[in-house]
């Protein structure tokens, strides 16, 4: 690790400002209900809280362009869900409702009183169970890149084609992936950031997680949820918004055009834009 030596009497002030901004970071560890330990960072203050959850194989880092914007006026906590970033491996069954579960434990422990539940990709359905599971809590739900096609069904002989190549070498088949995730103009550092760091996640985590997404019943859990839904989605490709209004209490989309699956990453100053902008039409 790189360390340096700084004298005291030659420190500026904007390295001051610097300090005081990264240790107003908290990080704190919670217990899941099957006593799996969550990391989630802690930045900010403000009613409703923003609960920001990753997607598959990603972590809590893939927010850092949104962290600081909204702390400035929110509590905003980002979370590791299990298996992923800092948070612990010891869990039997990779499921959504023990994804959900996690953003939950977070949540109580928390004390957070309103929030917006904010998921990209596969952690869109991981904010729906975590609703779900907390009644009262969540005023409404953010997809990032997600809700695409809510009533699209999945065989069993669809899902074993897609994940066989990940099993049979899960680095290479996430790589391909991720790189098919981004439009060919994409800036070249960032996929390969994000093509490396999502390759090397755990395997069994991966595969169990692509499993129960695919499994995951999201039209019953919309139902239960009963909340407003937003999605700030890529307009690479579709959004099913009639299925989507079928199933969520209601549901609005907002597009960003040139991205590809990560607009959050790819595109922050319009997506904080349109986050913004949802985050004022839930509070009013």
């Amino acid at each position: 690790m790189k360390t340096s030596l700084i004298h005291p009497c030659i420190v500026s002030p904007f390295l001051v400002l610097g300090l005081l901004g990264c240790a107003s970071v908290q990080k704190h560890m919670v217990v899941s209900a099957d006593n799996v330990h969550i990391c989630c960072n802690v930045q900010g203050n403000g009613d409703p809280a923003l609960v920001f959850v990753h997607g598959w194989s990603c972590d809590k880092s893939y927010w850092k362009a949104q962290t600081a914007r909204f702390a400035d006026n929110h509590k905003v906590v980002t979370v590791d869900l299990a298996g992923h970033g800092e948070s612990g491996l010891d869990r039997k069954e990779w499921t959504l409702e023990a994804f959900g579960a996690d953003v939950a434990a977070v949540v109580k422990k928390l004390d957070l009183g309103r929030v917006i539940l904010i998921g990209h990709s596969m952690g869109g359905p991981v904010i729906i169970e975590a609703a779900r599971q907390m009644p009262g809590r969540a005023i409404g739900l953010v997809g990032v890149d997600t809700f695409r096609r809510i009533e699209e069904e999945v065989t069993k002989e669809q899902l074993e084609n897609f994940t066989a190549p990940f099993r049979e070498d899960f680095k290479e088949a996430t790589r391909r992936f991720v790189r098919g995730m981004f439009p060919s103009g994409a800036d070249p550092v960032l996929v390969e950031h994000v093509m490396s760091d999502m390759a090397s996640a755990p395997p069994d985590v991966g595969i169990a997680a692509f499993e129960a997404l695919f499994n995951y019943d999201i039209k019953k859990s919309l139902k239960e949820a009963r909340l407003p839904v937003y999605c700030i989605n890529s307009d690479r490709y579709p959004t099913n918004i009639e299925a989507g209004r079928r199933h969520a209490l209601s549901f609005e989309v907002k597009l960003m055009p040139g991205t590809g699956h990560f607009v959050m990453m790819e595109d922050p100053e319009t997506f904080n834009r349109l986050l913004a902008e949802v985050i004022s039409k839930l509070t009013q």
